[in-house]
């Protein structure tokens, strides 16, 4: 009987635990979806930019 009620407690934890983590996922697409990036890399390819008539 004890090992019933075990198995049935760590399938409750594992649930919990599985709606929980679902639950967070959801929650850091919403906001991922929010903010707008300009760049795919931000960093990667910029350059400094050169004045017009500089030649140094």
């Amino acid at each position: 009987m004890e090992t019933i009620i075990l198995i049935a407690v760590v399938l409750a934890m594992i649930g919990v635990g599985m709606r929980l983590i679902h639950l967070l996922n959801a929650q850091h697409d919403a906001r991922i979806a929010a903010h707008h990036y300009t760049d795919v890399l931000p960093g990667v390819g910029r350059r400094g930019h050169r004045k017009q008539g500089h030649t140094s």
